[in-house]
């Protein structure tokens, strides 16, 4: 069992906060952490942080000890334009296939762990993978459907789980439907027992300002989310709601729910990332490898100047450790 760390868009915040991350804690984590991605980045900010070269370059998985970092460097289609901080076609393809080649090594050993770095998803289009973000990848990769997946965040206050991912606004109220909703509760329900969560409840938002106001201004609640949660009750998921957003959040932070169930995107993470940004680790529910990753993007205007906070990163390897292996 290793880590494996992608460093997403090697312009980007990816490579800075694995070396200064190393500075502070990597030394210490109890298993091999093998990095995935383009080496010029690493050593660019290796010698902007006065750090010494901490990573043993590899070409097969053979190579990896019981512990040590490693960086495996794919076979780039295009030829590398680095260039610190500012995002690219070549960063963008760089990011891709380094994922790409994390995935087919976990595909062939589930065990091992995949935190990746953050990547530009116009950036990535662009080089042809043409993904709105990590959770359609690796979802595609793996071969599950959309609402076969869910995209879950932990943080200090409350955990929170979204029914959709990234779709437009305008096609949101279309992809709430009870078999997504059901999908969402049931993985959320499944790792909260993971976490020991067992006597927490579910809170989850209704879609409509208001969460409908019994229908008079919206239906989706009547006529979707509540049949969907009876139906969740049924299969022993403990959930309240459907809730209005407005309020759920408030409730949570006082300690009312554990875990939050939204509807969509920003309905979920604003309120999430006005609390907790830098702070939070996303996980994907619904894979059949753990993958977690920092709550934030790749943060081209911070490249190099050390103020990125590395918790995000820090607590992703943290509750990796937790899950897997039960450590704090």
């Amino acid at each position: 069992m290793a880590f494996f760390y992608t460093l997403g868009d090697p312009a980007g915040l990816g490579p800075e906060l694995v070396v200064r991350f190393y500075q502070e804690r990597a030394k210490e984590i109890p298993l091999p952490l093998v990095m995935v991605g383009l080496e010029e980045a690493l050593w660019f900010h290796a010698q902007h942080f006065a750090v010494p070269k901490f990573w043993r370059k590899i070409t097969s998985l053979k190579e990896v000890k019981e512990k040590g970092i490693f960086l495996l460097e794919p076979q780039f289609s295009l030829e590398p334009n680095f260039i610190p901080g500012r995002g690219t076609l070549e960063s963008g393809l760089i990011a891709g296939e380094s994922l790409t080649l994390a995935c087919r090594l976990l595909k062939e050993d589930p065990s091992h762990i995949l935190i990746t770095g953050p990547l530009n998803k116009a950036r990535l289009q662009e080089a042809g993978f043409l993904f709105p973000g990590h959770t359609e990848f690796l979802a595609n990769f793996w071969d599950k459907a959309e609402d076969e997946v869910c995209m879950h965040f932990w943080s200090k206050s409350f955990s929170l789980s979204l029914v959709t991912t990234h779709p437009p606004l305008k096609e949101v109220a279309g992809l709430i439907t009870e078999k997504r909703i059901l999908n969402a509760l049931q993985l959320t329900w499944d790792f909260m027992q993971k976490r020991g969560l067992t006597e927490e409840s579910i809170g989850v938002c209704g879609l409509n300002p208001h969460a409908g106001e019994e229908g008079k201004i919206g239906e989706e609640e009547v006529e979707i989310i509540a049949p969907a949660l009876e139906k969740a009750l049924g299969l022993g998921i403990n959930c309240q709601g459907p809730f209005p957003a407005d309020t759920l959040f408030h409730r949570a932070l006082k300690g009312e729910f554990k875990v939050i169930l939204a509807m969509y995107h920003d309905q979920g993470l604003a309120p999430l990332k006005l609390l907790h940004f830098g702070e939070c680790v996303n996980i994907t529910l619904g894979l059949p490898i753990l993958r977690l990753s920092v709550d934030h993007g790749t943060g081209y205007d911070l490249v190099g100047t050390g103020k990125a906070k590395l918790t995000s990163l820090k607590e992703a390897f943290n509750l990796a450790l937790q899950l897997k292996l039960g450590l704090d």
